[in-house]
């Protein structure tokens, strides 16, 4: 199996939500073993997938 090929991260998002739910989130995250960025990124590109817009990644 071919490895994946990495893409540059070179740009951010700022959002902003509540710090209950922030805490919440990365409370989870930590449960989990994963971070918040890495569910982030998985969110967007699902959901890019999901609306079928074309990306690069």
């Amino acid at each position: 199996m071919a490895k994946k090929e990495k893409v540059k991260k070179d740009s951010q998002l700022l959002i902003r939500i509540s710090s209950e739910q922030r805490d919440a989130f990365l409370q989870a995250c930590e449960e989990l073993d994963t971070s918040a960025a890495r569910e982030v990124r998985r969110f967007i590109k699902q959901f890019l997938k999901d609306h079928e817009v074309n990306n690069e990644s």
